[in-house]
């Protein structure tokens, strides 16, 4: 019980620093992904973790949980704060389960539910068929326009009619744009539809005032902790209307989960506080320039970029012009130790090994340090890469891994490593 790791279990250790290094040496380009704070991952390493609770602060279902109602309500206040609402819910142990649970307190199954597609940058916890939300509920999609890749309001609004669906769900995992809440709010109403916004991936935009806030337009709003909001693994709920508290208590516990990760709300708690100062508004807006200076220098470099741009921290790449598909430039880039995923574009086929798109985000060198000019050299390194010929190829590789080499020098994680 008092042995280290690296006595206790070797192979786990190596695991874990190789982990490390990986991090350190690579630039990470994954949209979903971030670097939490030392005081994150102090909290996600506390022996709070031992401290097995049900239900919420001040009604639990065991013992000895003082401590970690402090720890939870702390969260739910920093969440109400930050997001100017009147109710959040911090326990769902993901952003799916929190979709879960929003579906779990509206809807009974076999229920209409209309969702951005997949291709179009959705997800699945949204309806898809292979995943629970599309196997219990019917499951309908409004896209994007073929010409310009961006969501079209008034053909929303002729789905919407046509379908009838008692939930409409903004947002999703792959949409670089802003959406028009307010426009998306009104069409759920004219159908009586209830509406949900999935923010999970430009939450920590919203909380650093660098997009649109949802909260004034949808009844209820999900999203998670890591991503833009640079905290650890798992999810909230929020509305407007504490009115929502009793439904959406219940929904998640004991509708969809039971035990806390108790350790995982203390680092919640760690992350919307850090959310909450003024660093982190500086950040925010850093995102969004770091984002449209990589996609300008992508698209000068002669790849075509997904509605043109973007107003988030995404840029997602249309391959379909130069022959790749995602899986293979994932692959080249992860030569040159960038990381980044394969992804579909709008209109995409369904076989993942085909799709011909790839997801970039700016969120994790960001929060390394990386600027603008930074960004601008790395679109122009992939662009490069992505267009190269075959017998330049790997020259361009061995180059791009240099530079990487020295960014990632110039940027380390921690300034201990």
């Amino acid at each position: 019980m008092t042995r280290a790791i690296d006595q206790s279990d070797p192979v786990v250790a190596k695991a874990l620093r190789d982990e490390s290094r990986r991090q350190q040496d690579q630039i990470e380009l994954i949209a979903s992904e971030n670097i939490v704070s030392r005081a994150v991952l102090d909290a996600l390493g506390h022996e709070i973790t031992n401290k097995t609770l049900e239900g919420y602060p001040g009604a639990r279902f065991h013992g000895g949980g003082q401590h970690v109602d402090v720890v939870e309500q702390a969260a739910i206040d920093r969440a109400c704060a930050l997001f100017d609402c009147g109710y959040a819910n911090v326990q769902p142990h993901s952003g799916s389960q929190a979709n879960l649970a929003v579906f779990f307190a509206l809807l009974t199954p076999g229920d209409k539910v209309l969702s951005l597609d997949l291709a179009a940058g959705g997800h699945l916890s949204h309806g898809l068929g292979a995943n629970l939300s599309g196997r219990w509920f019917e499951a309908h999609h409004y896209g994007v326009t073929r010409d310009t890749g961006v969501i079209e309001y008034d053909a929303v609004e002729a789905r919407a009619r046509e379908v009838r669906p008692k939930l409409l769900i903004a947002g999703g995992s792959a949409y670089p744009r802003w959406i028009d809440f307010a426009r998306m709010a009104q069409i759920a109403q004219s159908v009586g539809a209830y509406f949900m916004v999935d923010m999970a991936h430009f939450a920590g935009l919203v909380a650093g005032g660098a997009h649109p806030s949802p909260l004034p337009h949808a009844d209820i709003v999900t999203c998670t902790t890591t991503k833009t909001l640079r905290g650890p693994r798992g999810g909230m709920i929020l509305a407007k209307d504490a009115g929502w508290s009793k439904k959406l208590q219940s929904s998640v516990f004991p509708g969809v989960q039971s035990s806390l990760h108790t350790q995982v709300l203390a680092a919640k708690a760690v992350c919307l506080k850090e959310a909450s100062e003024p660093a982190f508004k500086t950040y925010a807006s850093q995102i969004v320039e770091n984002a449209r200076a990589l996609a300008e220098a992508l698209s000068a470099g002669g790849v075509d970029i997904v509605s043109g741009g973007t107003d988030t921290h995404i840029v997602l790449l249309d391959l379909s012009r130069l022959n790749l598909l995602g899986r293979e430039a994932e692959a080249l880039l992860d030569r040159a130790n960038i990381t980044s995923n394969k992804n579909p574009v709008p209109f995409d086929v369904s076989n993942p090994a085909k799709w011909s798109g790839l997801r970039l985000g700016v969120a994790a060198a960001t929060t390394r340090g990386f600027s603008t000019d930074d960004f601008r050299s790395l679109g122009a390194m992939i662009a490069g890469l992505l267009t190269a010929e075959e017998g330049a190829r790997e020259h361009q590789v061995a180059t791009a891994r240099e530079e990487v080499a020295r960014l990632c020098a110039a940027y380390p994680i921690h300034e201990d490593q």
